[in-house]
């Protein structure tokens, strides 16, 4: 997309500090990181979401967040690491590239990637699993 600052920092049009980079993926420094060290694993082609990226891809992209997070746990160091993939508005997600969040965290670092966990009902998990029913049917 002509327009997606993702597919120009991807094909190496804009500047970015890389860390990692083959023939699919740029894995990149943020600019706007939650810690220090925080990365951005961006594939090459254009997809907006996990829903559209191909299965092969999305496998890679989870063994390329593999291969960085190894590393960089040792070189920075960090006490672990958050790997997040937003897909859509509601979910945080504001630039609509599919890419994968590498966050380096660091005790009391206070970047906070939690929920209050709530309660699954009776009711709830029923229908979900009712609707979730063709996951099990297919697989």
């Amino acid at each position: 997309m002509s327009d997606c600052i993702f597919c120009k920092i991807a094909a190496g049009e804009i500047p970015s500090a890389t860390l990692y980079e083959d023939d699919d993926f740029r894995v990149i420094l943020d600019l706007g990181p939650a810690t220090r060290g925080h990365a951005l694993i961006l594939p090459k082609q254009h997809y907006a979401n996990l829903y559209e990226i191909p299965d092969e891809l999305a496998a890679k992209a989870i063994q390329t967040a593999k291969k960085v997070t190894t590393v960089m746990k040792d070189a920075l160091p960090c006490d672990g690491y958050n790997i997040v993939q937003n897909n859509g508005e509601a979910a945080g997600q504001t630039v609509f590239h599919f890419h994968i969040h590498l966050i380096p965290r660091y005790r009391d670092d206070h970047a906070g990637v939690s929920w209050k966990p709530g309660t699954l009902t009776d009711e709830d998990r029923d229908a979900i699993l009712e609707a979730g029913k063709s996951l099990r049917e297919n697989s």
